[in-house]
């Protein structure tokens, strides 16, 4: 069946380039070229093909097809010798998973394969405003084993791995598979670390190619633990020694905090419309607990705590029940005199004010047009609503739908609120009967999905990980279910009885080693079967940090501190090999023929010229 004839093509092109302002002449031949790749690559030269394009891919990005970043083989640095720098090991190639689809697979399937979509996924960001009087560290206490999550030495570079990671994204923008272009890319929660405003916007920024100076309070001074003497249970890098991490052997790094403040971070933007769910740490303070008035204030106050006695008295007091209103007054004047043990003053800044639950959505309405969408999934009936999910089109095959996995009560993990459960019910009925494939985005992963808290007179029925599954196993056009929350790589299979089943994919995160993210591509091998495509990605920088302050050193220094987490085991977040750069078969829930070569031709012609759009926009 023939595609796109010459008069479509040209008809088309002439549309798109109208719509993005590019020559008719100019675009034809982008996409042309782009078109010719992807031909090449399916034209039967099969694994070979993959690992030569893999090969091609840039040293200091890409894809883990070209190379892994592991630890070296011996420890450096002074005190224990513990600390371990980076190396390069091997790419890794596919592995074939059939756990789903449980027979061998037709053989010829690499000639005959026909991309449907080729998504980036990304997940826990945790952009982090390290110096934010509302990042209440010390809650890691002094023996770096509890609370792990709100501290880390790398925080005050988030903002330098999110553009670092993005940029692999640009970079890997053509399937090294199959050449098919980018389509969309999906964002699964926990961008923003601890509800500072800022967080919330310097995460959007980076995604939309706007540059962001990673600062607040003091335009020239970094104001935060990291670098105060007294905070001895932190990692100070002007001067590591006499703590838990000097004592590691973290390395002196006296230039760190004020190279991560003093420069905006460049972006080249994700090449791509993109979408976003909400994470836990979206949702309620530290991921686990409801704000309060006491932590709104410290945020945007003029001191900020460094022991762990003043971070509970300051800003834990609203939650326990016994404090009266007379003695949250009182609290409040301690704060503001100044005249609290545990705390410095810092530069107040009101920019650093917490976002309520509907801010996050609201948010993602100031955007750029371009990648877009605006909303990033949500729309006005979101706003109107109150309600936290959506839907959207892909691709005309391929449906998406996000949910909102996270307890607005307490606690980390997750549950499907009975609503949600029967509005996807329902929609997922009307995917089946038009013949739609797919892909469920939430936070939350379904080792994770069993946090039933509610408030007293609350009657909502909570679905835990059990009832959830069963309902998308009972729909064969579901294959696949996208999430993160763990900070792992982890692929599980899910299956039906009477056959089939689908995927579940979770991505590992940008603050915890190996800060690892990964593109998944549909692709229809024309025999019947569905082949899903996970390659990990790690962020587009040098292995070895350098000294410049660039913000591709920053982010190669985070991923190096980062694997020296001797509370964690930081290798096992990679996942096992079956984890990781897979090829995840299933059987089609349809004939796929419905999706005629005219139609997929018409659909890559829009993103290969958005993809040009974009190039040509960031070389501007």
């Amino acid at each position: 069946m023939p595609g796109l004839s010459r008069r479509q093509f040209v008809t088309r092109i002439g549309a798109l380039a109208a719509a993005w302002g590019l020559s008719p002449a100019l675009l034809g031949s982008a996409v042309s070229a782009q078109a010719d790749r992807a031909a090449r690559l399916g034209s039967g030269a099969g694994e070979a093909a993959i690992q030569d394009a893999a090969a091609g891919a840039s040293g200091s990005a890409g894809s883990t097809l070209a190379r892994t970043v592991l630890q070296s083989a011996s420890g450096t640095g002074a005190g224990s010798g513990r600390y371990r720098t980076l190396a390069e090991g091997a790419g890794e190639p596919y592995i074939p998973r059939l756990d789903v689809l449980r027979r061998t697979p037709g053989a010829g399937r690499a000639g005959a394969r026909r991309s449907l979509l080729y998504l980036g996924h990304l997940s826990d960001l945790h952009v982090i405003d390290a110096q934010s009087p509302g990042r209440i560290e010390p809650m890691i206490v002094q023996d770096h084993s509890a609370w792990g999550s709100a501290f880390h030495p790398q925080d005050p570079l988030t903002v330098h791995v999110t553009a670092a990671m993005v940029k692999t994204f640009a970079d890997v923008r053509i399937s090294p598979l199959t050449g098919a272009p980018m389509g969309a890319a999906i964002v699964t929660g926990d961008s923003a670390d601890m509800h500072s405003t800022h967080e919330l916007r310097w995460y959007i920024d980076i995604l939309d190619g706007k540059p962001v100076r990673a600062n607040s309070g003091s335009p020239s001074s970094f104001d935060g633990v990291q670098a105060w003497p007294e905070a001895q249970w932190a990692y100070r890098p002007g001067d590591p020694a006499g703590g838990d991490f000097g004592d590691h052997g973290f390395p002196r790094l006296p230039e760190l905090l004020a190279q991560a403040i003093a420069e905006p971070v460049p972006s080249v933007g994700l090449p791509v419309p993109w979408y976003a769910v909400y994470g836990n740490h979206d949702t309620l303070l530290l991921g686990t607990f409801g704000l309060s008035s006491q932590l709104g204030a410290l945020a945007v106050g003029a001191q900020k705590s460094y022991t762990l006695e003043a971070t509970a008295g300051a800003a834990l007091a609203g939650y326990a029940a016994t404090a009266s209103p007379f003695q949250r007054m009182i609290d409040a004047l301690g704060l503001q005199g100044g005249f609290r043990s545990g705390f410095r003053d810092v530069p107040a800044d009101p920019a650093r004010h917490l976002f309520e639950q509907r801010d996050f959505m609201a948010e993602h309405f100031v955007t750029e047009p371009a990648p877009g969408p605006i909303g990033h999934g949500f729309t006005q009936h979101n706003l109107d609503s109150g309600e936290t999910w959506w839907q959207a089109d892909l691709t005309p095959t391929i449906r998406a739908f996000g949910l909102d996995t996270c307890n607005q009560v307490a606690g980390p993990d997750g549950a499907v609120p009975d609503d949600q459960f029967q509005w996807l019910k329902g929609e997922l009925e009307k995917a089946q009967a038009e013949k739609k494939l797919v892909l469920i985005f939430s936070h939350h992963n379904s080792l994770t999905l069993e946090n039933r808290a509610q408030r007293p007179g609350e009657n909502q029925v909570l679905h835990g990980a059990e009832e959830f599954i069963e309902l998308l196993l009972g729909y064969p056009v579901v294959i696949g279910w996208l999430n993160g929350h763990t900070h792992l790589n982890q692929i599980l299979a899910h299956t039906a009885g009477s056959g089939g089943g689908f995927w579940e994919i979770t991505t590992a995160s940008c603050i915890d080693f190996p800060q690892q993210q990964q593109v998944v591509e549909v692709v229809d091998n024309q025999d019947g079967t569905l082949s899903l495509f996970t390659t990990v990605l790690d962020h587009a920088s040098p292995i070895e940090p350098g000294t410049s302050g660039g913000y591709l050193d920053l982010a190669s220094r985070s991923r190096e501190l980062a694997a020296n987490d001797w509370a964690e085991t930081p290798l096992m977040r990679r996942g096992s090999p079956l984890d990781r750069n897979t090829e995840l078969l299933l059987p089609a829930p349809f004939d796929l023929s419905v999706v005629t070569p005219a139609m997929l031709e018409a659909q890559h012609t829009t993103e290969r010229a958005r993809l040009v759009a974009y190039e040509n926009r960031v070389a501007s």
